[in-house]
C-alpha cells in the first residue's frame, strides 16, 4: 500500500500543478504574452532575407539542416529553426531540448512518442515463449514491456513538444519523412541562454558535414549518460559495467538518426483507431491534463480550412482553442494555400512574430516596417524561410505555380489584422476618417472600403488567370 501511495504522489502533484496552470491560462488575455521580457530580443532589422539552411549534420539514416541561429531575423523573433529528413526505417534517437517547439510534417508518415514525467506507462505488452518445463505444452508469459503512449503522424500534421520532455520518432513509411521545426528559445520555459540546446538520451551527434572525418570524431557530441562515471551509472541503473558502457555509446558513430534493421516492433493502436479516440475525447475537465492531452493536429486537409475561396485558396489556423496543448508551449501555426496569382490580403500580426516556411510553389512577398520602409521585396520559393516581425505589414501573392507555406507563430492564439477587405482595419473606419487621413473624396473613400466586397483574407485572381480546384 505504501508503494502504491508513493507511486501516485508524483502523478497527483503533477496533476494539481497542471490544473492550476490551466485555470491561470483561461484568465489570461490573448493580447498578453508569457515570453521572456527581461532580455527582450532586439528587432532592429534593416533588411530581411529569404533564408536557407547553412549547416547540415548527417547521420546513418538521415540529415538535420540548421538555419543560422545568429541571423538578425532569428534573434529578433527569439527562435531557432531546422529541417530534418529521416529515411525509411530511420529512428530519431530519444532527446529533449531547452525550449518548446512545433514540428510541421512536410512529407511522410511514422510514429512518435513523448515521455512526460509523472504519467503512467499505459501501453503494456507481453512476449510469449514456450514453457521450459517438460511435459507442458502451450505458452507462458515470460517478459513484459510497458511504455507511454505512441502516436501516429502523417503529412500536414503539426506536433507540439514541450521543453525538457523526452521524445523520439520513427519513419515506418516507404518515403523519407521531412519535418520543419521551430524552437521558441525566448519562451519563459527556457531558463538557459537564448541558444537552442539538444540533450541526447542516446547516441552521439555528428559534427557538421563540412568538417573532416578526424574533426568530426574529436568534436562529436555524446548523450548525457556518457558524462557520468561508468561504475556510478551502472549502480544507479542496476546493470553491470558492460551494459552501462553500451548506454554511454562511446563507440557509436551512427549519429542522432539510426537505421532499424527490421521493422520497429512496438505496441501501438492503428492510426484509424487513434483518430477515432482523439475525436471522441473531450477538451474539458481532467481528461486534458498533460498525460492524455493531444499533441498533434493536421492542418493540410482542405476540410479543416477556416477560410476558403474557390478561386483563391484556403487558410487553416491552429491555436490553443483547437489544440489545448499549445497553451502550455505558447506557439501556434497557420497553413496557407494560394492558387495561381491569388493574393493574401495586406495584414500585420498583432501579437506574435511569424516564421514563414514555403512548402510549395513560389510567391512574391513584401514586408514594411514601422517607418514605412520596405525591408523585404522578393520571391520566396520552396524550402526557403522568412521571419516576419510582429506588427510589420506584409503582402503575399502567388506566382503561376501557386504558393503554399506554413507559418509558426510565437503565441498560442495569434491574431491578425487585415488592412483591406471584409472585417479589415480600413473597412471598420468611418468614411470621414479615411477622407481626412488620405485627402480623398467620399466616393474614393467608399471604393477603398468596399471595393473588395465580401472577400476576406484571400483575394481571388482575375477570372482570366484562374485558380485551382480544392
Amino acid at each position: 500500500m505504501a508503494t502504491s501511495a508513493a507511486t501516485l504522489l508524483p502523478f497527483s502533484l503533477c496533476l494539481l500543478l497542471l490544473c492550476r496552470a490551466s485555470l491561470a491560462r483561461f484568465g489570461r488575455s490573448p493580447w498578453q504574452s508569457v515570453r521572456q521580457s527581461g532580455e527582450q530580443s532586439e528587432c532592429r532589422v534593416e533588411k530581411l532575407n529569404a533564408l536557407e539552411p547553412t549547416r547540415e549534420v548527417r547521420s546513418e539514416a538521415g540529415v538535420t539542416e540548421y538555419y543560422d541561429q545568429n541571423n538578425a531575423q532569428f534573434e529578433c523573433a527569439g527562435v531557432a529553426a531546422f529541417r530534418r529528413t529521416i529515411e525509411p526505417r530511420g529512428l530519431l534517437l530519444p532527446s529533449f531540448s531547452n525550449a518548446p517547439r512545433l514540428v510541421y510534417i512536410i512529407q511522410g508518415r511514422g510514429i512518435y512518442g513523448t515521455v512526460i514525467p509523472g504519467c503512467p506507462e499505459t501501453f503494456q505488452s507481453f512476449q510469449q515463449a514456450e514453457s521450459e518445463q517438460q511435459g507442458h505444452e502451450g505458452q507462458s508469459r515470460m517478459s513484459r514491456d510497458e511504455h507511454q503512449r505512441i502516436h501516429h503522424f502523417k503529412q500536414g500534421d503539426v506536433i507540439a513538444i514541450a521543453a525538457g520532455v523526452a521524445h523520439w520518432c520513427y519513419n515506418d513509411g516507404d518515403t523519407p519523412v521531412i519535418a520543419f521545426t521551430v524552437s521558441d528559445i525566448s519562451n519563459s520555459a527556457n531558463q538557459l541562454d537564448e541558444n537552442h540546446r539538444q540533450f541526447l538520451l542516446a547516441g552521439r551527434q555528428r559534427s557538421s558535414q563540412q568538417q573532416s572525418r578526424k574533426e568530426q570524431e574529436e568534436s562529436s557530441e555524446g548523450d548525457i549518460l556518457s558524462g557520468f562515471d561508468t561504475e556510478l551509472l551502472a549502480a544507479a541503473i542496476g546493470v553491470d559495467r558492460e551494459v552501462a558502457r553500451k548506454l554511454q555509446g562511446e563507440d557509436d558513430r551512427r549519429g542522432e538518426i539510426v537505421r532499424v534493421e527490421k521493422a520497429l516492433e512496438v505496441l501501438r493502436p492503428s492510426s484509424e483507431k487513434q483518430e477515432r479516440e482523439e475525436k471522441g475525447r473531450g477538451t474539458n475537465g481532467l481528461e486534458e491534463v498533460m498525460c492524455s492531452m493531444r499533441s498533434r493536429e493536421n492542418i493540410d486537409s482542405p476540410r479543416h480550412a477556416d477560410v476558403y475561396t474557390p478561386r483563391g485558396g484556403r487558410i487553416t489556423t491552429l491555436n490553443s482553442q483547437k489544440l489545448p496543448m499549445l497553451s502550455f508551449i505558447q506557439l501556434s501555426a497557420e497553413r496557407v494555400v494560394l492558387y495561381k496569382n491569388a493574393m493574401l490580403a495586406p495584414h500585420w500580426n498583432i501579437n506574435a512574430h511569424s516564421v514563414m516556411y514555403c512548402t510549395g510553389g513560389r510567391g512574391r512577398v513584401q514586408v514594411v516596417d514601422n517607418n514605412g520602409k520596405t525591408v523585404f521585396d522578393g520571391e520566396l520559393r520552396q524550402g526557403q524561410l522568412l521571419v516576419i516581425p510582429q506588427n510589420f505589414a506584409v503582402i503575399k501573392q502567388a506566382g503561376n505555380e501557386g504558393f503554399e507555406f506554413t507559418s509558426i507563430k510565437t503565441i498560442d492564439n495569434a491574431m491578425v489584422s487585415t488592412i483591406v477587405g471584409k472585417a479589415s482595419a480600413l473597412r471598420g473606419m468611418p468614411e470621414e476618417v479615411l477622407m481626412n487621413s488620405y485627402r480623398i473624396n467620399r466616393n474614393e473613400a467608399r471604393r477603398v472600403k468596399f471595393s473588395r466586397g465580401d472577400e476576406m483574407a484571400i483575394f481571388s485572381a482575375p477570372r482570366s488567370e484562374g485558380g485551382a480546384d480544392a
